[in-house]
């Protein structure tokens, strides 16, 4: 199923929509969708690597964009959802707490979840709640996903034919660490939460 999978995205990955699907995949993803889009990074450039720097710059600025949605939905839905739930269990003062050290460390916050496999709609979101700065949020977030997507992109390209013969090769173990990872990330959010 995972090579049928494979072979599907592979296919898609040089259609006439595949950078629209590029596109809302990487907006969501940093908003509320939990798959990031180097799903289709990576297919797509392996497909059609004279496109790499195209391909990486549309999923940074649909990233990006998204980032700023999750932002959004931080900023406005605090006060009509996570506020009252803080205030009813006495965590206000917490939360105050919270806000001011992640507003002091939020650009290498922002950063690292960026270039990570951490969920980036949680900092997306965190980000709003916490009223972190815009313009800190938005240089953040264009270095972070751009060193990131541009960094992949950059790999595919120059190994393309050997990065995806060890793909081809290995599609069942990389499909396991990459679900590990993302698991990983959500469990981490977790513990760091509490």
């Amino acid at each position: 199923m995972l090579r049928r999978l494979y072979d599907w995205t592979m296919a898609q990955a040089v259609t006439p929509h595949a950078m629209v699907t590029l596109f809302i995949v990487a907006f969501v993803e940093s908003s509320i969708f939990p798959i990031p889009p180097d799903v289709l990074i990576i297919p797509m450039v392996l497909a059609a690597r004279g496109r790499a720097w195209r391909i990486a710059l549309v999923c940074t600025a649909a990233s990006v964009i998204g980032g700023f949605a999750g932002y959004g939905i931080g900023m406005f839905l605090f006060d009509q959802v996570a506020a009252p739930i803080l205030r009813f269990y006495g965590y206000m003062s917490k939360f105050e707490t919270f806000q001011e050290l992640y507003n002091h460390w939020g650009a290498w916050i922002v950063f690292g979840a960026g270039v990570t496999p951490f969920p980036y709609k949680v900092i997306t979101i965190a980000s709003g709640m916490t009223g972190l700065d815009p313009l800190v949020f938005g240089v953040a977030s264009v270095l972070a996903r751009g060193l990131r997507f541009f960094f992949i992109a950059w790999l595919l390209w120059k190994f393309g034919a050997p990065i995806r013969a060890f793909i081809e090769a290995h599609l069942g173990k990389l499909a396991t660490i990459f679900f590990i990872l993302l698991i990983g990330g959500f469990v981490a959010l977790k513990f760091l939460a509490n």
